[in-house]
Order: C-alpha cells, then structure tokens, then sequence
C-alpha cells in the first residue's frame, strides 16, 4: 500500500462513524489483495505473504468487533473464517484462485454495509481528533489540506 493510500485511510478512520469503519477496513482487505495479486504474478513471494499477512490482519479486527449476542454476527463469523481459510490456502499453495473466492465475499459485503453507511448519522468514533478540511487551498499541482485547530489537545483527553 502506498504511503498516499495509507494516509487516506488514516484520514478516514479519523472522520469515521462505527459503520464507515466496517467499509474501511473492507476497503483495506481489497487493497491488500489487489496487492497480493500482484506480487504473486510477480513472484515476489516474501511480499506476497506480507500482502495476505496485512488482509489476515484487517479480518482479525473485523472479528474482534463482532457481537455475538446477534444472529448475523454468527452469519459474518463464518464468512470471515471461510476467508482466512482461503487466506491461508492461497499462502500455501501459492495461487491467485483462493483470493478470488475472498474478493468475492468482500465485495458483497461492501456494497452492502456502503448502503448502510450511508443511512447511519452517528458521530466519528474517534471523538478527540484533528478537523481535517481538503480542498480549502491550492499549491502548484497539488491540492493542500488545511488542519483546523492546531496545537489542540490532539487526540488526548486533560
């Protein structure tokens, strides 16, 4: 992931409320993949695994944040086991084939919960962070971000 990309993440998760939190990181894991692919065609085999070790990362906190008291948590449960499962045969076998069978789930449950996003009008998660405005200034070929309440108690609470 580039360090653009990262920082965009970053961004988000700042600005984001519980759900946009779930798209997030379902984001992530496609970019990760992406990413295996690629490091795979190339035979790059130590980054490959570096690749699906970061998607194994994003489903370990995906299943972190389950409430099991609910029956769909046990329906996602099972899709992010079915993943990591698929996860680790492709580590194994080293083939692009498992990573299909991944981005398909996950591209079905990002659509849905981008749906879901959009109706849910609950607060940032992260209560204590920097206001970030994009687009307020222009440089030369780049667009600056303008970090409203500089020197603040950024992130920590007095």
């Amino acid at each position: 992931m580039t360090k653009e990309c990262k920082q965009q993440f970053t961004l988000r998760i700042t600005q984001a409320n519980k759900t946009e939190m779930i798209v997030i990181l379902y984001e992530m894991i496609l970019t990760y993949l992406s990413e295996a692919e690629e490091e795979l065609e190339k035979a790059e085999v130590v980054a490959f695994r570096e690749a699906l070790r970061k998607t194994r990362g994003c489903f370990g906190e995906l299943l972190a944040s389950l409430n099991l008291e609910y029956e769909l948590a046990a329906r996602l449960l099972s899709l992010y086991l079915y993943c990591n499962r698929e996860l680790i045969k492709a580590d194994i076998r080293k083939e692009s084939e498992p990573l299909t069978h991944v981005r398909s789930v996950v591209d079905k449950l990002l659509a849905a919960y981008r749906e879901l996003a959009a109706q849910d009008t609950s607060g940032p998660v992260m209560q204590n962070s920097q206001t970030v405005y994009s687009g307020l200034t222009y440089g030369k070929n780049k667009l600056s971000e303008d970090m409203t309440e500089e020197g603040t108690n950024r992130g920590f609470r007095a």
